[in-house]
């Protein structure tokens, strides 16, 4: 009980009310940012990732969990990648929270071209998560250097799924961000479907990357 303060206490029974949420600063030099590590050791990288420098948290102070599945573009996805309708695709999904609480800070589906990264076969498996250095650097590795990052931001009520899993107090609304990045070649190599809090996360938009 420490993260709580105590605010009443009647008939034997205690009421606590909690800290903030760690709030999130989502801001468009991230991208930037973790290109610039992509070459580095992977000593170096395993210091630290964009969530701790979105949340200002270390490693250690972190919760990660990564599941990977097989899955087929539908019309949305197709549309983005510019590939068939069925294409197979790898869907990640990610959480992340703060070991002192509960609820992770976001919810994210990042898709990739199966074909494409099976180059690595070490990219299909989700026991290697988290991966030094994040997706940028597992792209390094099959030869794919991002040019560009787009963000596309929308907002709506949660469903009672999303609510439940963030934590959401009746009447927050999620920040829904489609994150599509594009390679040098002009080909779109990675779609980041993300579900943030709406009472916590702080964003900032598109970033065009400088080229090694």
């Amino acid at each position: 009980m420490a993260k709580h303060e105590r605010i009443a206490e009647r008939h034997g029974t205690v009421a606590f009310a909690r800290e903030p949420r760690r709030r999130v600063e989502r801001n468009n030099d991230r991208h930037q940012w973790e290109k610039g590590r992509v070459r580095r050791s992977r000593a170096e990288r395993l210091k630290t990732g964009v969530t701790e420098r979105d949340t200002g948290l270390a490693v250690t102070d972190l919760s990660f969990r990564a599941e990977y599945r097989a899955a087929k573009a539908d019309e949305d996805h197709a549309a983005a990648f510019g590939v068939p309708v069925g294409t197979r695709l790898l869907e990640r999904r990610y959480r992340a929270n703060c070991r002192e609480e509960g609820s992770p800070f976001a919810l994210v589906r990042s898709y990739l071209v199966h074909d494409v990264v099976a180059a690595n076969p070490e990219l299909l498996d989700d026991a290697n998560e988290p991966w030094p250095g994040g997706t940028q650097n597992q792209l390094y590795t099959i030869g794919v250097e991002l040019d560009r990052v787009e963000e596309r931001i929308t907002v709506r009520p949660p469903t009672a799924e999303e609510a439940g899993e963030l934590g959401l107090k009746k009447g927050v609304p999620v920040i829904v961000l489609r994150k599509i990045s594009t390679d040098t070649q002009g080909r779109v190599v990675e779609v980041s479907d993300v579900i943030l809090s709406g009472d916590r996360t702080e964003l900032v938009f598109t970033t065009f990357l400088k080229r090694w």
